[in-house]
C-alpha cells in the first residue's frame, strides 16, 4: 500500500498527463491503470480529476473513456475493494 495516495497518485498524473492540457482519452485510461495497480481508488482519482475538468481541452471525451473504464475495471462501478485514501 502507498503512504501518501495523493502524493503518488500526483505522481502518475506527471508521468501518463503530464499537465490538465495535455489529458486525453488515452492517457486518461494509463493514468487510471497504474493508480489501480498502486492499490489507489480509481474513482478517487478521478473524482481528483474532474476537480479539474475546466482545464481539459475534450473533457466530454476524456470524461466518458474514464467513466467507462471505471465502470470496467471496478465492481460495478461501486465501491473499489481497496483501502480508500485519507
Amino acid at each position: 500500500m502507498v503512504n501518501d495516495p495523493k502524493q503518488e497518485m500526483e505522481r502518475i498524473w506527471n508521468q501518463t498527463c503530464g499537465s490538465w492540457e495535455n489529458c486525453n482519452e488515452e492517457n486518461i485510461q494509463s493514468f487510471l491503470s497504474q493508480c489501480e495497480e498502486k492499490s489507489i481508488d480509481p474513482q478517487y482519482c478521478m473524482s481528483w480529476v474532474e476537480q479539474h475538468s475546466n482545464q481539459i481541452p475534450n473533457w466530454s471525451d476524456v470524461s466518458k473513456v474514464s467513466l467507462e473504464w471505471v465502470n470496467e475495471h471496478t465492481s460495478t462501478g461501486g465501491p473499489f475493494s481497496g483501502r480508500e485514501p485519507q
